[in-house]
């Protein structure tokens, strides 16, 4: 798979300087983490899961999650497993690549239950999602993940990834945060090999305060929230190979009549010029909260970014491609006869590049310009959003 593997070859090369890399299941996890980009949240319970798993891998996501946690009530659990179980068996005798699967489960419990039950179609599986995680609830799931990993050969040697979702009421709350987060740091730094990144649960720290962000504001604009991301990073994102990928968090609104401005994307930007006037109308469908998020996102240093609607997808890959401006910048800053430092104007003659303090930034640019490919230098978002829209 890659991202915008879905469109035809000759429209990535009339949009794409670098085209995405391929990755599989089996890539290193560096490169995984980078790659998880929308990850798309779908309940157990949906009786054509698969279905719908293989549709969305064929329209551009590359990582889902299949929720029996939060997104189903208590007492479907039973027939969420046994469904989940059943959906995957149907994946496998499909032959179909899929999307990276992750399974976030309730208890640490479920994790080998489940790994038994899937039997042979344990090996579309790529890992787990752990919620509401700290150091006292977080270890015994990476442990359950530890010895279901051990205990079953369906998978063929390949490891099995968890993705911690950092989302406690312990660590929203000051008097708690910083030994909540210090907690979590150790579990995660002594289980490194096995957490491939990090998920934020902005919408458990909302409800702790009874709050909702509205559709034209983002999670930086709740300031209670937007303190715990900065901590997060602060301590968990860090560009000195301590760190881990931190992902954005999820978007919660959505129109169900997404098609009401496709004919307006379907007008090509390539020939008519008009890219603002089709930014318009995703700004005028709910979508301007969502972009200003995800540029947030990465300002702030997260990577992906959560999401609940298909329609989300499209959007969050479109803004991770890495402009031409920025990986010339990357390049510049990167060139090994700057292993010295200094400082040098950009080749776009519009900044400067100083080497030693952006080389972090550079590196962590290139590593996102891998998986999510460099844009030409007259291609942008809507660009890439229009050639990615399904037909």
């Amino acid at each position: 798979m890659r991202h915008f593997g879905h469109i035809a070859p000759e429209v990535r090369q009339r949009l794409f300087h670098r085209e995405p890399c391929a990755f599989t299941a089996d890539s290193p996890p560096h490169l995984l983490a980078s790659a998880l980009g929308a990850t798309l949240y779908s309940p157990a319970t949906r009786p054509r899961l698969a279905d719908d798993i293989l549709k969305q891998g064929g329209r551009g996501v590359t990582s889902m999650v299949v929720c029996l946690e939060d997104s189903i009530d208590d007492a479907e659990v039973a027939d969420a497993e046994e469904n989940l179980v059943r959906q995957f068996a149907d994946l496998a005798e499909r032959g179909v690549e899929p999307p990276l699967l992750f399974v976030r489960v309730r208890a640490a419990e479920q994790i080998p239950d489940l790994t038994r039950r899937l039997g042979p179609s344990l090996r579309l599986l790529s890992g787990f999602v752990l919620p509401k995680f700290t150091e006292e609830r977080g270890v015994p799931f990476l442990e359950a993940l530890t010895v279901a990993e051990t205990a079953t050969d369906a998978l063929g040697g390949r490891r099995l990834f968890a993705m911690p979702v950092l989302e406690s009421p312990e660590l929203l709350h000051l008097e708690s945060r910083a030994e909540t987060l210090a907690g979590i740091a150790r579990t995660v730094d002594k289980y490194r090999d096995r957490v491939l990144a990090l998920r934020l649960g902005v919408t458990d720290f909302c409800s702790a305060y009874g709050l909702r962000r509205p559709p034209d504001m983002t999670a930086y604009d709740v300031q209670i929230v937007a303190s715990v991301i900065a901590d997060v990073v602060n301590v968990l994102g860090r560009a000195d190979g301590t760190g881990f990928t931190v992902t954005g968090p999820v978007w919660e609104y959505f129109r169900v009549q997404e098609r009401m401005f496709k004919p307006q994307l379907r007008r090509s930007p390539f020939l008519e010029g008009r890219a603002e006037e089709l930014r318009q109308a995703l700004i005028e469908h709910d979508m301007d909260g969502l972009l200003r998020e995800i540029e947030l996102d990465r300002a702030n240093g997260l990577l992906g970014k959560t999401c609940i609607h298909p329609s989300h997808v499209l959007p969050v890959h479109a803004l991770s491609v890495v402009s031409h401006e920025e990986f010339s910048d990357a390049e510049d800053i990167l060139r090994p006869e700057r292993g010295g430092g200094g400082v040098l104007r950009s080749s776009y003659t519009n900044k400067m590049n100083e080497v030693k303090p952006h080389r972090a930034w550079a590196e962590r640019t290139l590593r996102r310009a891998e998986v999510f490919g460099v844009a030409k230098e007259d291609v942008g978002f809507v660009e890439l959003l229009t050639a990615g829209l399904p037909g």
